[in-house]
C-alpha cells in the first residue's frame, strides 16, 4: 500500500505523516524533498538545463523520475508501505509519479490537505516561515492548483486537529482493504 498525503506547505501533511506511521503495520516514511535536496546539492545551476533554472527542485526532470525509482527500489528492497508526504501541485509531475507509484503498487490512496489561505498562513507563520518567504509565495500557487478531480480524495482541514486528519485517512484507508 501506499498512501500520499499532498497539500500545501503548511498544510499538516508530514505531521499527519508522522502520526499515521504507527498505526499503518510495516511501513515507513518516504519524503520525496530529500531527493530535491539532494539533487539542488549534486546538480548546481550551471549544469542545470534552463528549464530547471527555477527555485523549485520538482522543476528539474529528475526529480519526479528519481521518486519513483526510489520509491520502487524501496518497496523492493524493505517491503514497507510507503506514507508519501509531498506538495505536488503541477499537473505533469503529479500525473508521472501518481501513475509510477500506482504501477508500484495499485493499492494506492492520495489525499490532499485543503485549509483556507488565512489558516495556512497561521500555520506557516507558526512553524517559523518568513511571510515573504518561499513558502508563502508557493501558497497562493497550490490552493489554486489543488482544486480538480486530478487530486482525489480532499480533506478540509480547517478546524481539524492533526488527530481527526489522521483518523480519517485511516479510515479511509483501513476501510478500502477490508
Amino acid at each position: 500500500m501506499i498512501v500520499m498525503i499532498n497539500g500545501a506547505f503548511g498544510s499538516g501533511k508530514t505531521s499527519a505523516a508522522t502520526k499515521l506511521q504507527p498505526l499503518i503495520p510495516n511501513s515507513m516514511i518516504y519524503d520525496p524533498e530529500e531527493i530535491g535536496y539532494m539533487l539542488r546539492n549534486v546538480i548546481v545551476d550551471d549544469v542545470r538545463m534552463d528549464v530547471e533554472k527555477t527555485d523549485d527542485f520538482q522543476d528539474m526532470e529528475l526529480w519526479k523520475v528519481l521518486t519513483v525509482k526510489v520509491a520502487r527500489e524501496i518497496r523492493q528492497k524493505y517491503n514497507k508501505h510507503l506514507i508519501v508526504p509531498m506538495t505536488i501541485y503541477k499537473s505533469e509531475q503529479f500525473s508521472y509519479i501518481h501513475r509510477g507509484l500506482k504501477e508500484i503498487d495499485t493499492d494506492l490512496f492520495h489525499f490532499t490537505l485543503m485549509t483556507s489561505m488565512e489558516t495556512l498562513h497561521e500555520r506557516l507563520l507558526k512553524r517559523g516561515d518568513k511571510p515573504d518567504g518561499w513558502t508563502f509565495q508557493q501558497a497562493v500557487k497550490c490552493v489554486e492548483a489543488f482544486h480538480g478531480s486530478r487530486f482525489e480524495e480532499y480533506i478540509q482541514t480547517d478546524g481539524q486537529t492533526t488527530d481527526d486528519v489522521v483518523n480519517f485517512i485511516t479510515s479511509k484507508v483501513l476501510s478500502n482493504r477490508k
